[in-house]
């Protein structure tokens, strides 16, 4: 494992705190302290009895939802959020991810997610923000915009459209649906960094930290539902067309944000995209892969910022 600053997540007396990590976010991309950094997490009750959380940044309501991509969670915006800092966001975690709870069904689907997330922006951001998802998150959000149109005033889709496929996706479930538990942290970074090779091994371990637990045995497990791995991307397949035909019916702007090095969005599913919604804007962000959250944070917070309303 590459040497990294701050304790050792192995040692016995390691404590997991999030928002103990925003500092590292701010010297890595040279950001002011976080000394003004107003967060907290926040829990919306659904009508299953299940809940999704979220993290809430700045004062005010909300001025954008995030949503975070399949085997991530809220955290994987923090740069971002770090970034925009004065602008009240909402970082959600999707359901089975994060702090949300687990479904009985594994139906991770964006439009079975779509729901939850619809009650969640209504809860507390009813102002009508921008809609930013990533991935199963931008998918989530296409349906929630098409499905409730009085909630969303626009949408960016990040590295995402209806058109993703498992082959186009291959790397990303590689890495995801891999092992679930590792004999130490050293073991679940280094195969990170081995599937992670356009981000630092610094916001990794900070992503890793975020999104898996440490044993009773000393192991080390990811914190997402397992379930997720398949049924998400059965789901997808399932709702492809339905995706699509909400590409044309929802009325908001539309931004899909590719990154230049990741396979998951080609030039047919643009195409696709611009034939069905000719306004859309396209953006490349250089040197980015599938999770432009993570590989560029401050070029795709300029592109948010540029698209509030």
């Amino acid at each position: 494992m590459a040497a990294l600053n701050g304790p050792d997540p192995d040692d016995a007396g390691f404590v997991y705190d999030e928002f103990a990590y925003f500092s590292e976010n701010c010297e890595e991309y040279d950001l002011d302290p976080p000394d003004d950094v107003a967060v907290e997490r926040l829990t919306v009750d659904l009508a299953d009895g299940r809940f999704l959380s979220a993290l809430r940044w700045g004062h005010g309501a909300p001025r954008a939802v995030l949503v975070h991509g399949g085997a991530q969670n809220a955290h994987t915006w923090d740069t971002v959020a770090l970034a925009l800092r004065g602008v009240p966001l909402l970082a959600v975690d999707l359901p089975g991810h994060g702090r949300s709870t687990w479904r009985t069904d594994g139906a991770y689907h964006p439009r079975s997610n779509a729901d939850d997330v619809s009650t969640v922006i209504a809860a507390l951001a009813p102002g009508r923000p921008l809609l930013v998802g990533m991935s199963l998150g931008g998918l989530t959000s296409l349906a929630v915009t098409a499905r409730r149109p009085e909630l969303v005033s626009g949408l960016v889709m990040v590295d995402i459209t209806p058109g993703v496929t498992r082959d186009k996706a291959a790397d990303v479930h590689a890495f995801i649906e891999g092992p679930q538990r590792f004999g130490s942290f050293a073991e679940i970074f280094d195969r990170t960094v081995e599937h992670n090779p356009t981000r630092s091994a610094s916001s990794l371990r900070r992503g890793i930290l975020h999104n898996a637990h440490r044993l009773a045995d000393g192991g080390w497990s990811w914190n997402y539902d397992r379930g997720l791995a398949g049924g998400g991307d059965r789901g997808v397949a399932d709702e492809r067309d339905q995706l699509w035909q909400d590409v044309s019916s929802v009325e908001v702007p539309i931004t899909l944000v590719r990154g230049s090095l990741s396979p998951v969005v080609d030039d047919d599913d643009v195409a696709e995209l611009r034939r069905r919604r000719p306004g859309a804007e396209v953006l490349v962000v250089d040197g980015a892969g599938h999770s432009v959250q993570g590989d560029r944070p401050l070029e795709l917070a300029d592109i948010i910022a540029a698209r509030l309303h």
